[in-house]
């Protein structure tokens, strides 16, 4: 059955993606949530433990604290408050910390390492999925059990200042608020002055019970110069500023007898080394969580923070309130926080919270009671009714204390099983839908590997041998075997599966579908094997059918395609991806090496010759080529393979990536420190003077004039912003955003891309002319380069220009004079594109994702432009190559 290209591609593509989302699917465990629809309330608490009589009533303990102020600052590292420098970055928290009536902590957050699901965290004690990363971006209302609705519901007046996620995640819960953009990275000032303005009043007045203030500064100015910026110190110390004036306030109102204040200060995540988050490197979940009350003992000196999870802090704020704890919540409160009660009371509290993660174990997990953290809850339960029935006869001896601390340390011990287990439920995937995603990915693969000849052959068809795979046996024997195969499984499985809970419709077509792919696959191999035996059992002479013969390239592009596919079942090859594509690009290098010395040494010197003279250069005259030219291009395209891997090697210096040697200083760095400016200027300005005249050799001279003041503008841009100096350019003198440089460019930019559409429109619609055409194409990417190294922070800069050098000796030296066919360009080129990325300094970490340079040129957050500008900077690399794919393939159509 013959497909035409576009249609087996579109084929490919829909059913890829359908097997991607079944594998994502079964990698990202759903986050654990109880059934119950409804929230927790006080009437549904339960009665304190009592033996041997009818239980006691639903006694409370009285809250802890009357009034709470929680001052986060987003990206606050630990090490800025309880490392070395942190008594100079926050010379007053750190006092307070080491003298003051305070606790301690060092907070663990669970990756994503994101302000929206880490804010879930906080509120609700739930540990969020990843797909809360995608939905950071527009936040819902949250309508799952927390701390805010709790709060509201029991009369608690709220006010709250900062971060406009909480005013989109708590709608109508605050009873004053001011939001403020979290996307705008570029402001790092007005952004914190707009939540400190209210302070002020706020604290004079008594008409609240909490006080929410999140600043977003500290994690702005991280994403935009990193931890170790000179604009670090001036922040934290304003944060310090900001936390005595709140403590100070909060000193002068209190009122002896009256419940006491406590002040919060905490992180929702960290700050990676590179100055963002997302991902699960220590200083990226390590947050630092200091409680301040003068319900808490004066410390006599620095002691060695403890180490809580950051969810701990919900039901420790949920119970010092008064308040319920969330269902969803697998924190345990943090007991030392409770230490200045009476020991009844502490142990009614880890009874509420013990009592609240039971019933979530209980829907969690279907055989619960096998927990190890259950059943400690039950026996320190029982112990607990023993305790209270002594408690109640009024026995004051010794005895009665130490029992009492032993049924503390048990309910203590039942709590961390049992939020352990609950926190364990998100390490477990479906294995079985991931199973099935992949195998999809991989047959469709494989096809679209062996068809690929044809479908990038002349005829523009494909061959699908269809009817023949649906009428053998062996499609048959293969549906009543995986249908089989998924029975089995489906009644075997101890934890529910999503491929299970399909009806039996969907999942009778997907086996079908598996089972016809694979027969499809098994006939279009055979076929090519046979043609090729036919082919070399023949005729050396080329034949007009499709020649499968498959030289060393071939096998190395198949080999190394799948063999990285498959590497990616593998976490840890995930992790370290960017080791997998150098290695292959290397062997690539070695392999275009060998066939440039097979050509210019093993062949015959006259078909050489013969070769030469019937591809000229697009440059050159096209009359004979003298021979010292002719030697001259051989020892280029020699060279272009040793200088490649020689690219590669520097490329791989300047930005260490993945997750086991991120931390590694490297090139970037160095080149970034304040001491090296000069040296970033001088390479930022010789790497755009080399992108102009790479780019510029394709374009009309109105391009090239408007490229050429378009990088001028790029330099100017990173001036601006202190990136780079200009000579006259003053060390005092101070950085703006480079709005108005970076707009300059973005009017060439659009000058550029204008006429390249103009030609290609031309040659589409008035004149079919492929020089045209082909002119159009290069300046609509002369554009995206342009745009690219606006983008690019400055010491990025000489990988745009070592990517554009080897796509311009390769396309020069190599694909065409090696007559390499559009399948192995194409492979090529997505190999090129794939190092590049990584090159870059990205990974499959989120924490890699630059996202300041969304702001590149924005006054405001603008959703849009700002998530295009992000995107096309992280994927710049497989963009570039895959364009200068399109173009090369285009100016070659004569081939």
């Amino acid at each position: 059955m013959k497909v035409r290209s576009s249609v087996f591609a579109s084929f490919i593509l829909i059913f890829e993606v359908i097997g991607i989302a079944l594998f994502l699917r079964g990698f990202f465990p759903v986050p654990v949530k109880s059934s119950f629809s409804s929230k927790s309330k006080l009437s549904d608490l339960p009665a304190e433990p009592l033996t041997g009589s009818a239980p006691n009533s639903s006694r409370l303990p009285q809250p802890l604290f009357k009034r709470v102020v929680i001052m986060l600052v987003d990206a606050l590292r630990e090490d800025f408050v309880f490392g070395p420098n942190g008594r100079m970055y926050m010379p007053y928290t750190r006092h307070v910390v080491e003298r003051g009536s305070s606790h301690s902590f060092v907070a663990k957050a669970r990756p994503p390492t994101v302000t929206m699901p880490r804010i879930k965290a906080l509120t609700t004690g739930s540990i969020p999925g990843f797909i809360d990363v995608v939905m950071n971006l527009n936040s819902p209302a949250l309508l799952e059990d927390n701390l805010i609705w709790q709060a509201k519901t029991a009369g608690k007046r709220m006010v709250f200042y900062g971060d406009d996620t909480w005013v989109r995640l708590f709608p109508k819960h605050f009873m004053e608020y001011d939001g403020t953009t979290s996307f705008f990275v570029s402001d790092y000032t007005e952004v914190d002055n707009n939540v400190t303005r209210h302070l002020d009043s706020t604290l004079k007045r008594d008409d609240w019970d909490i006080l929410i203030l999140h600043y977003l500064g500290l994690d702005h100015i991280g994403h935009i110069s990193g931890p170790y910026s000179s604009l670090i110190q001036p922040k934290l110390m304003e944060m310090d500023d900001i936390l005595k004036k709140i403590h100070s306030a909060l000193i002068s109102k209190e009122v002896e007898g009256s419940l006491p204040y406590l002040l919060v200060l905490c992180g929702d995540h960290g700050m990676s080394e590179t100055g963002s988050h997302g991902g699960s490197s220590e200083p990226e979940v390590s947050t630092p969580l200091v409680l301040i009350s003068p319900a808490f003992k004066r410390k006599a000196g620095m002691e060695k923070p403890g180490v809580v999870e950051q969810v701990d802090l919900t039901p420790t704020l949920a119970l010092g309130l008064g308040l319920p704890i969330s269902q969803n919540s697998v924190g345990r409160v943090i007991q030392s926080v409770l230490e200045e009660t009476s020991l009844r009371d502490q142990l009614r509290f880890l009874h509420l919270n013990g009592h609240q993660l039971s019933c979530l174990l209980k829907d969690s997990i279907s055989d619960y009671e096998k927990e190890v953290g259950f059943e400690q809850f039950r026996v320190a339960e029982k112990a607990h009714g023993n305790w209270m029935k002594l408690y109640l006869e009024g026995n004051t001896s010794e005895v009665l204390t130490n029992v009492g601390k032993k049924v503390l340390r048990q309910y203590l011990e039942a709590l961390a099983a049992m939020s352990a287990a609950l926190s364990k439920q998100l390490g477990k995937y479906d294995m079985y839908s991931m199973i099935a995603g992949m195998v999809f990915v991989f047959q469709l693969l494989l096809v679209l590997l062996l068809a690929m000849p044809e479908a990038l052959s002349g005829a523009a068809a494909v061959d699908l041998p269809i009817l023949s795979a649906l009428l053998s046996l062996p499609f048959y024997l293969l549906c009543l075997l995986l249908a089989s195969v998924h029975v089995l499984v489906c009644t075997s499985a101890e934890s529910s599966c999503y491929f299970c809970s399909l009806s039996w419709g969907l999942v009778f077509t997907a086996v079908a579908f598996s089972s016809a792919m694979f027969c499809i696959l098994v006939s279009i191999a055979t076929r090519r094997l046979s043609l090729g035996a036919k082919i070399h059992g023949k005729s050396p002479l080329r034949s007009s059918e499709v020649d499968w013969s498959l030289s060393e390239l071939d096998v190395l592009l198949l080999a190394g395609t799948v063999g990285h596919t498959l590497s990616l079942a593998a976490s840890s090859f995930v992790e370290e991806e960017h080791q997998a594509w150098y290695f292959l690009l290397n062997t690539l290098c070695l392999t275009v090496f060998q066939d440039v010395c097979r050509k210019y040494f093993r062949e015959k010197r006259g078909s050489g010759d013969d070769e030469e003279h019937i591809l000229p250069s697009k440059d050159r005259h096209p009359s004979a080529h003298p021979k010292a030219e002719i030697f001259s291009e051989k020892w280029l395209a020699l060279a272009t393979p040793p200088f490649t891997l020689l690219c590669c090697r520097l490329l791989r210096s300047l930005n260490q990536t993945g997750v086991q040697w991120a931390h590694i200083p490297d090139v970037g760095h160095w080149l970034n420190s304040s001491e090296h400016k000069v040296v970033l200027s001088l390479l930022s300005a010789f790497c755009l003077v080399l992108i102009y005249f790479l780019v510029q050799r394709r374009c009309s001279w109105v391009s090239k004039v408007a490229l050429a003041l378009g990088l001028l503008g790029v330099y100017s841009y990173r001036a601006a912003v202190g990136n780079v100096l200009f000579p006259w350019h003053h060390s005092g003198q101070t950085m703006s955003k480079g709005t108005v440089e970076a707009r300059f460019v973005y009017v060439f930019v659009l000058g550029i891309l204008f006429s390249g559409t103009k030609d290609l429109l031309r040659s589409q619609i008035i004149t079919a002319d492929a020089k045209l055409k082909s002119r159009g194409l290069w300046e609509i990417y002369s554009g995206l380069v342009l745009l690219v190294s606006l983008l690019f922070r400055a010491h990025n800069l000489p990988v745009l220009c070592c990517c554009l050098l080897i796509q311009t000796l390769m396309a020069q030296f190599i694909w065409k004079k090696l007559h390499y066919d559009a399948a192995q360009t194409t492979i090529m080129h997505y190999w090129f594109g794939q190092a590049f990325f990584y090159f870059q300094g990205n990974s499959n970490n989120i924490a890699t994702v630059d996202i300041s340079v969304g702001f590149v040129g924005l006054e405001s957050y603008i959703e849009a432009p700002a998530i295009f500008l992000t995107a096309l900077s992280t994927y710049a690399g497989p963009l570039l190559w895959a364009c200068h794919l399109v173009c090369y393939l285009s100016s070659e159509r004569d081939r």
